[in-house]
């Protein structure tokens, strides 16, 4: 006799799940979210009419610090990972969205990318995602002292800085790129399904 259990996929939920449920106390993707929270904004939501400015740069962020930096691909998580769900609030803003986000407000979104690693740093965070802070990529203060003088404090702002802005060079090369995610499945496949599905 089988002891497997059952997949039963299509009993529904008694109430709607939530995704904040389902994402670890300690996730990067809260993280993420609670940084932007703290962050002066008011850049973008005067020229973005405040709506949705604060998801679209978290998903950009949270992208970027996971290694994904296509457009298509975030839109994409947005579907299939519960931390990129999270951090969009259940939305799914568009791969052109994002695209045109990040690049209508370049300079601020390297900005605020630099202060989210500035914080990651100062609360002596090792790593970001995939970005390394921990002296990999960065120099470490191998100073005797605890503080650090306002010199070093530039210099490591300036080594974000410049990284930041490969990582966003490097994604803008991601979305000029026509090649698909490889994520869909060919709606002559999705019919043949239906089809079978009927008999």
């Amino acid at each position: 006799m089988s002891r497997f259990v059952p997949a039963d996929r299509d009993t529904a939920y008694l109430l709607s799940p939530s995704v904040d449920e389902w994402l670890p106390a300690d996730h990067l993707a809260r993280f993420v979210v609670e940084v932007i929270e703290q962050l002066d904004l008011s850049e973008l939501t005067g020229q973005y009419a405040g709506r949705g400015s604060a998801v679209l740069l978290g998903l950009l962020i949270y992208g970027y610090a996971n290694g994904m930096h296509s457009s298509r691909k975030i839109e994409r998580a947005t579907y299939d990972s519960v931390a990129f769900r999270y951090v969009a609030a259940n939305t799914h803003p568009d791969h052109d969205t994002l695209a045109t986000f990040r690049r209508r407000f370049l300079k601020e979104v390297e900005s605020l990318f630099v202060q989210v690693l500035m914080l990651a740093r100062e609360m002596k965070l090792l790593k970001l995602g995939h970005i390394a802070l921990d002296g990999t990529k960065i120099q470490a203060n191998a100073s005797k002292h605890k503080a650090l003088s306002w010199a070093h404090a530039n210099k490591i702002e300036a080594q974000l800085r410049q990284e930041v802005q490969q990582l966003l060079a490097l994604t803008e090369s991601s979305d000029r790129s026509a090649i698909p995610d490889g994520m869909e499945v060919p709606a002559e496949n999705i019919k043949r399904l239906h089809v079978l599905r009927a008999m």
